[in-house]
């Protein structure tokens, strides 16, 4: 019979086209085993010479899932369930040793993309095959790494692809653990708080759509996003990677983002043919699985702190909040409006979410946690995609400041092959952060002894289903490879989009006597910024040190810059919002307050006795400061050196935060979410005017903070400026004054 294909031969893989048929890739190991079948080429993933049910591009998914799951050895199911610690495609990775299994091992490679000793050695040993790439040198680097990796893969056991996450990387600075995006020219968007001030679906579908598109170029298939928990506390740590804390909002916005980045788009990318198509059910080859976090909403842990830390392990519901929380997942990311329907993966939070199952009265971390993820999760919601833990939960934990350790909350007292085993029986499917198949294997026989042989090989093989049904529905076991050459699909549209969406997501708070926007080529004062020594969210140490805020040759596009105030016809200061030291802990002290204020902040007013846990974790009195206070000063010093002249101020906002010691020696105020300096400077001279609104409320002060419930939204008296505008969720300015559209209408207070 006449062949139906055609080969190509691309730079370390070939691709074989299928008349009417899958487009297939292959890497040099796999090449000597294509079996040609009516005329059609297939991967002999297991070269065995036969073409088996799961290798037939041909049949449904879950006919090929069914017959690859059977064929798994209990080993190799262990290495499916396995998610890897950070890995890092460059000179130095701060945050993943190379060491295999915790042993130092010479790094051998010749280029950043080749395949570590330790990386071959969890693939290969392990049977790992979900990898989490965080910093990459250059996109290409990422292509050339996936595509080492996959012919690695391609030739062991039955020949599973590798499936490779993402945390969040498209906003112009990497700022933490979950935004470990350094490195990789693609285009540039503002955080998901800034994308929330645009407050447009729309928007946010076609960042989605486009990061997709980026994703898929360098291999990954996976991204560890959206963030949808409801920030309803404005203390925490991470209320940056949200949404907001107005669910109806919140709902949409993560309807939004997943349907962009699962759904396979019907024009492919250039340079790919028809690989880049849709396959089934809105699933293919430009698809990126959503794995939506943090089930059942990580924003609520007590006095704002965040559970990355043992400090802070515990969310409360002091206001009973919890069905408020779950309205992003039930109502957003599991009833999507494209055909692939839900989100395909789920991820709970570290915390123990206090009191909240009220079925067996466990106060354990949320993967761990019966009610939460199969009483609520799987039976209540229907959920039966993949869950997959937060990372490092299994590990022991340290000291309880320290980010680089074990996160067993509620389970301390369990040994490493316990918690797999309780995380199992809890309904959970996979273990991130763990490259280690020993523990899960210890926990398989575990099971066996309670349940017997028959049952936890079930147990094990439905898991095995839900995580090769992301694998498949991806198209990563016809094609895993990419062309460097196209990584990324750089387009000038799409670099065009980030920015016009970094321009929609600057509030602009405060605009006293219409002073903005600025016009004409006038000279600007901008005072250097002085930060004190401290440590970043990780714990590590950052050296006192003076900066400039805007790169001089940026700013001289737009206005003349002078070194004194008394020439400057304004003055521009640009600083953070606060950012609190210890977040919530400091070993000398204990628990302390997180302060929204740049003068330190005594919590005279905080609960007395705290809510969850037996220990006493009370502040009630305390003081924190914030590392940042001389942002303060800066605007106040400002201020008396200009005089009557204006002051505009730009706060790069992780944070709500109490504004008043400030608010009344600015002209101006906008707020801005992770964007680059020309969009700051498009704003303030009127080539675009602002649109955005508040995601949030601003707090009236530190004591309407300590007084609100951690898990109830719109729970804080709202701050009302000198010039009589409140700064509630949804308010925001345009050259005209308050805005008052439809989006205000839809979704104020909501």
């Amino acid at each position: 019979m006449a062949e139906k294909f055609t080969k190509i031969q691309k730079d370390g893989y070939s691709l074989y086209l299928n008349q009417e048929g899958a487009v297939l890739g292959a890497g040099p190991g796999m090449e000597k085993y294509i079996l040609v079948v009516d005329g059609f080429a297939f991967k002999d993933l297991n070269r065995n010479g036969v073409l088996d049910p799961y290798e037939d591009w041909r049949l449904p998914w879950e006919e090929r899932i069914g017959d690859l799951a059977s064929r798994m050895s209990i080993e190799e199911i262990a290495g499916l369930m396995l998610y890897s610690s950070h890995q890092s495609i460059t000179k130095v990775n701060p945050f993943a040793a190379l060491g295999y299994r915790g042993r130092e091992e010479q790094d051998t490679r010749e280029h950043v993309w080749d395949l570590t000793e330790g990386q071959k050695n969890f693939l290969q040993n392990d049977h790992l095959r979900h990898v989490l790439l965080a910093q990459v040198e250059s996109t290409a680097a990422a292509a050339r790494w996936n595509n080492q990796a996959q012919a690695f893969a391609e030739t062991l056991g039955l020949g599973i692809p590798i499936n490779i996450s993402s945390d969040p990387r498209h906003t112009p600075k990497a700022t933490a653990e979950y935004d470990l995006g350094a490195g990789g020219d693609i285009s540039l968007w503002p955080d998901a708080l800034g994308l929330a001030a645009a407050f447009d679906p729309a928007l946010v579908r076609c960042f989605a759509g486009i990061a997709a598109r980026e994703y898929r170029a360098m291999g990954i298939t996976t991204a560890l996003s959206p963030q949808v928990d409801l920030a309803t506390d404005p203390r925490w740590s991470r209320f940056n990677g949200t949404f907001g804390e107005g669910s109806k909002l919140a709902v949409d916005l993560a309807r939004a983002y997943c349907d962009g980045f699962q759904n396979s788009p019907k024009t492919g990318i250039p340079g790919a043919g028809d690989s880049r198509e849709e396959i089934a059910g809105g699933w293919g080859f430009g698809s990126v699985n959503a794995m939506v976090k943090h089930w059942p909403g990580g924003g609520t842990g007590e006095g704002g702190r965040d559970a990355h830390f043992g400090f802070g392990k515990y969310a409360v519901y002091p206001g009973r909040g919890e069905e408020e929380h779950l309205k992003p997942f039930t109502e957003g990311a599991f009833k999507l409006e494209g055909k692939t329907g839900k989100a395909s993966a789920v991820m709970p939070y570290y915390t123990i979410s206090w009191g909240y199952d009220r079925t067996y009265g466990e106060n354990v971390g949320n993967s761990y946690s019966r009610y939460i993820v199969t009483d609520l999760l799987r039976e209540k919601y229907g959920y039966d995609g993949v869950v997959c833990t937060d990372w490092g939960i299994t590990a022991d934990p340290g000291p309880v400041d320290l980010f680089f350790s074990g996160k067993c909350w509620g389970v301390e007292e369990l040994s490493a092959a316990e918690r797999h085993y309780k995380i199992l029986m809890a309904g959970a499917d996979q273990f991130g952060g763990n490259n280690d198949k020993v523990p899960v294997l210890e926990a398989y026989a575990m099971g066996v002894r309670e349940h017997g042989e028959e049952f936890m090989r079930n147990r094990f093989v439905q898991s095995a289903k839900r995580l090769l049904r992301n694998i498949y529905r991806t198209g990563l076991f016809e094609n895993p490879f990419v062309d460097p050459e196209d990584s990324p699909p750089v387009k000038r549209e799409f670099i065009s989009a980030g920015f016009q969406a970094q321009l929609r997501s600057i509030v602009l708070l405060k605009n006293a006597g219409s002073v903005l926007p600025l016009r004409g080529k006038t000279k600007v004062y901008i005072p250097r910024r002085r930060l004190k020594a401290g440590t970043n969210f990780f714990g590590m140490a950052t050296a006192e040190r003076d900066l400039d805020p805007l790169d001089p040759r940026i700013v001289g596009e737009y206005f003349e810059q002078v070194t004194s105030p008394e020439a400057a016809d304004f003055a521009l200061c640009i600083i953070e919002s606060p950012r609190s030291v210890g977040g919530g802990y400091l070993k000398d002290q204990g628990y302390i307050p997180i302060s929204l204020q740049y003068r330190p902040y005594r919590a005279d007013t905080a609960r007395e006795k705290n809510i969850a846990g037996n220990e006493d974790r009370s502040y009630r009195g305390k003081t924190a400061a914030v590392s940042n206070e001389g942002d303060l000063d800066l605007v106040l010093d400002t201020r008396k050196k200009m005089g009557s002249k204006p002051v505009i101020v730009v706060v790069q906002t992780a944070n709500p935060f109490a504004a008043a010691e400030f608010e009344g020696s600015a002209d101006a105020i906008l707020l801005c979410f992770s964007v680059e300096p020309r969009a700051v400077l498009d704003i303030i001279t009127g080539k675009a005017e602002p649109s955005a609104l508040l995601p949030f409320r601003m707090p009236r002060d530190m004591a309407t903070v300590e007084a609100q419930a951690e898990d109830l939204a719109f729970d804080m008296i709202p701050y009302t400026d000198s010039t009589g505008n409140t700064w509630d969720f949804a308010f925001g300015l345009n050259w005209q004054g308050p805005i008052r559209d439809g989006r205000v209408e839809k979704y104020s207070h909501g």
